[in-house]
């Protein structure tokens, strides 16, 4: 694929190259979208929303990484959405805390063609783990430490996309690392030899 013909091609109002860098990035946006809304549905919206916002923004865009531009629109789409639930909550809470993961929506990078059935099973089961931990998170946890260990973003860059100081990005992310760490204790048996915690089988 050339990213830099079809991004200039899409400047100037081509759908079709626009629609070819939708394919080549969708999954690993709308993988953050999930991380942080913890929901299918939500995440599904989220994507498609970022990428109907980048189609109207892309003749803004001033070149560097696209992957890391399309994943900071995707994360303001988020915010936005989690700041509109806080101004008007769920009417169930189980609407922001059930997991709702299957084998068909979980991360594609967990997945190997290569790997026996019992492997698929267990990084299915850790998947849900990992998600259904995060969804236990308060939205501003959640959404620096995917910010932080999803994206791969530096404190700089999440201070200014969630819009606060750079002390409050650092304490949300040790907080959430915390009670993550908390959360993966219980279930041990799922994780890698090398996060267990010590002292834990």
């Amino acid at each position: 694929m050339d990213e830099p013909a079809l991004i200039q091609h899409a400047q100037r109002g081509d759908l079709d190259s626009f629609n070819r860098l939708v394919m080549e990035y969708q999954t690993p946006i709308y993988n953050v979208a999930y991380r942080i809304m913890g929901e299918t549905d939500s995440a599904a919206d989220a994507t498609q929303e970022a990428f109907i916002s980048a189609y109207k923004n892309i003749k803004g865009y001033r070149g560097g990484s696209f992957k890391g531009w399309l994943m900071r629109i995707v994360t303001n789409a988020c915010y936005d959405e989690l700041r509109r639930r806080k101004r008007k909550p769920a009417s169930s809470l189980d609407a922001l805390t059930d997991l709702e993961l299957n084998p068909d929506s979980s991360d594609p990078q967990l997945t190997s063609h290569a790997e026996s059935p019992e492997a698929h099973a267990e990084r299915i089961d850790l998947a849900q783990v990992i998600q259904n931990c995060l969804n236990r998170l308060p939205d501003d946890q959640r959404l620096a430490i995917v910010l932080c260990d999803v994206q791969e973003m530096d404190y700089d860059e999440i201070s200014k996309a969630m819009r606060v100081a750079l002390g409050t990005v650092k304490s949300r992310i040790a907080r959430a690392r915390a009670k993550l760490r908390e959360c993966f204790s219980h279930h041990a048996e799922l994780l890698p030899a090398e996060y267990r915690l010590e002292g834990k089988p």
